[in-house]
């Protein structure tokens, strides 16, 4: 690794080559004034601990942390946000000598992408999210400390769903829910946090599910709407929004974490939407 005198900072994963981390970082760096480097790194899987010891050893101040890697910084992290330990996962991790602090800003990426750039109000909403691994695991407390009236989360393995509202249950009104479970039920929002549209499938969910003007979200994104965003128009979704603006949104609270300035997103998503 060559050793620079401007800070560092870098996203790992595997595979890496695909993420617009480097790119939105670079936005921020300029329109805040910050001199930082921020490159993509690809990590071998059980070579987590090590890269960040020899990153943080050449003027490496910090990481993001993508896919499959969110537990491993979890568990290599000296120090964790209170948030980061409920979620049990970490997707950034700021250096400081010996220490490692784990931080998880996908919640709050999630909840700012939706009130701030979509201006949708949660308070009092029913919100169906769909799935139960670690993306839901990651914004659930931010969700349901915007006091939705009630939060379902549907999971092929009822048991997953139902552990993770036991886990949040402090948080809020949390339920789980089979899919078939679902029928005749409607929502405010539905959330789409499992992997499914990377594949171009849907999860297995009801006719009828949105409520009056509801609103569909994926986490997923891409250049054409998702196979679940789709689907969820021709069900009568109102309004049908993809996770682009979820990933700057979240990276601008690293960003925040890290350099203690917070950029401007709008012109960042625009950017990338005109590049999709």
């Amino acid at each position: 690794m060559p050793v620079s005198t401007a800070d560092r900072y870098a996203v790992i994963g595997n595979p890496i080559a695909h993420s617009k981390s480097p790119q939105i970082h670079a936005a921020f760096a300029e329109q805040t004034g910050e001199q930082l480097i921020y490159t993509a790194e690809l990590v071998e899987v059980g070579g987590v601990e090590s890269f960040v010891k020899e990153f943080a050893a050449n003027n490496g101040k910090g990481l993001n942390v993508t896919v499959p890697f969110k537990l491993d910084a979890f568990e290599i992290a000296t120090e964790l946000s209170p948030r980061a330990q409920r979620a049990g996962a970490v997707n950034t991790l700021k250096l400081h000598g010996d220490i490692i602090y784990g931080d998880t800003t996908d919640g709050v990426g999630l909840l700012n992408d939706l009130t701030q750039n979509h201006q949708l109000e949660l308070k009092n909403k029913r919100i169906l999210i769909v799935g139960a691994g670690g993306a839901v695991r990651g914004v659930l407390e931010p969700l349901l400390l915007s006091q939705p009236q009630q939060l379902v989360i549907a999971n092929r393995t009822l048991s997953k769903a139902e552990q993770l509202a036991q886990d949040f249950s402090s948080f809020g009104a949390i339920s789980a829910s089979s899919f078939e479970a679902l029928a005749g039920q409607q929502f405010d929002l539905v959330i789409n946090g499992t992997s499914a549209s990377l594949a171009g499938e849907l999860p297995p969910l009801p006719e009828q599910l949105f409520a009056a003007e509801g609103c569909a979200y994926d986490m997923m994104y891409g250049a054409q709407p998702t196979a679940f965003l789709n689907w969820a128009a021709q069900q009568g979704a109102t309004h049908c929004y993809d996770g682009l603006g979820m990933l700057v949104e979240q990276a601008a609270e690293s960003f925040y974490i890290w350099r203690k300035k917070r950029p401007e997103t709008r012109g960042v998503i625009e950017l990338l939407r005109s590049q999709l």
